[in-house]
C-alpha cells in the first residue's frame, strides 16, 4: 500500500477513535465542564472554517475553476443536509437536562443507541475528508484530522453518558461509543477503494471542494450551535478566531 494512503487511513482512523476519548470522559467525569466545551468546540469549528476556505475549496478552484469548485462545494453541504435531515443526531450539550428529561432506564439506552447510530452515519464523510485532505497533503491532512478528533470527544460522550446511566455498565457504554467513531475510518476505507483507481488531479479537485463542503456544514449547523448553547458566546468565538488564528499560522509555517 503507497504510505501516503497508509498515511491518510491511519490519520482517519484516530479521529474517528476520538469518540472513545469523549466515552472515557462520559464514564469517569459525566461532565467535562461548559467553559471547556464552549472553547474547544468553537476552536475545532474554526479550524475547519479556515481550511475549507483557504486551502480546500481554493485547491479546487485552482484545479477544476470556480464554477465546478462551488458546484462541488454546495454538492457537499446538500448532502450533510440529507443526512442530517433523514438520520438525526443530537449532542447531549443541545438539551438542557437530558438525563433528568428521561424517566426510564429503557428510554435511556433507547437515546444512546439511536445517538450511536446517527453519529455513526454522520462520521462516514468525515472520515473521507481527513482522507481527501491526506491526499492533497499529509500536513493538511493533520490539521483536518485533529479539528475532527476535537468535534468527536463530545459526541462519545452524548453516546456514553445515556447508556451507562441506563444499564450501569462502563464496557457498553464504551463499546457502543467505540462503534459509533469506527465508521470514519470505514468511510476513509470506501474512499479509497472507490476512488484511488480513477484518482487524477480533476477528481481530486472536486473531492477536496465536495469535503469542504462538508466541513462548512459541520461546523455552522452544528459545532457553532452547540458550542453556543452552554450561553458562555463570547467564550465560543474566542475558541473560533483562536481555532483559525493557529491554523493560519500553521499553515504559513509548513509553506
Amino acid at each position: 500500500m503507497d504510505s501516503t494512503i497508509a498515511f491518510a487511513l491511519l490519520l482517519s482512523a484516530l479521529a474517528g477513535l476520538a469518540t472513545t476519548l469523549g466515552s472515557l470522559l462520559g464514564l469517569l467525569f459525566r461532565d467535562p465542564g461548559p467553559r471547556l466545551m464552549t472553547l474547544t468546540l468553537g476552536f475545532s469549528a474554526g479550524v475547519m472554517i479556515l481550511v475549507s476556505f483557504v486551502e480546500l475549496l481554493q485547491g479546487g478552484i485552482e484545479t477544476i475553476g470556480f464554477f465546478n469548485a462551488h458546484l462541488a462545494f454546495f454538492g457537499g453541504m446538500i448532502v450533510m443536509f440529507l443526512i442530517d435531515v433523514l438520520i438525526p443526531h443530537d449532542f447531549i450539550a443541545e438539551h438542557h437536562d437530558p438525563l433528568a428529561d428521561e424517566q426510564k432506564n429503557g428510554e435511556l439506552l433507547k437515546a444512546g443507541l439511536f445517538v450511536a447510530l446517527g453519529l455513526g452515519i454522520h462520521n462516514f464523510p468525515e472520515g473521507m475528508a481527513s482522507f481527501a485532505g491526506a491526499l492533497e497533503d499529509p500536513n493538511l491532512g493533520i490539521a483536518i484530522a485533529t479539528a475532527i478528533a476535537v468535534h468527536n470527544i463530545p459526541e462519545g460522550l452524548a453516546v456514553s453518558a445515556p447508556v451507562f446511566a441506563a444499564t450501569g455498565s462502563r464496557k457498553k457504554a464504551f463499546w457502543w461509543s467505540f462503534l459509533s467513531g469506527v465508521s470514519e475510518p470505514v468511510g476513509a476505507a470506501l474512499a479509497a477503494l472507490i476512488l484511488m483507481p480513477f484518482l487524477n488531479d480533476t477528481l481530486l479537485g472536486y473531492v477536496l471542494a465536495f469535503v469542504a463542503g462538508i466541513m462548512i456544514f459541520i461546523s455552522f449547523d452544528e459545532l457553532l450551535p452547540v458550542s453556543r448553547s452552554f450561553g458562555l458566546e463570547h467564550l465560543s468565538i474566542v475558541g473560533v478566531v483562536g481555532g483559525m488564528m493557529i491554523m493560519a499560522a500553521s499553515l504559513w509555517m509548513l509553506g
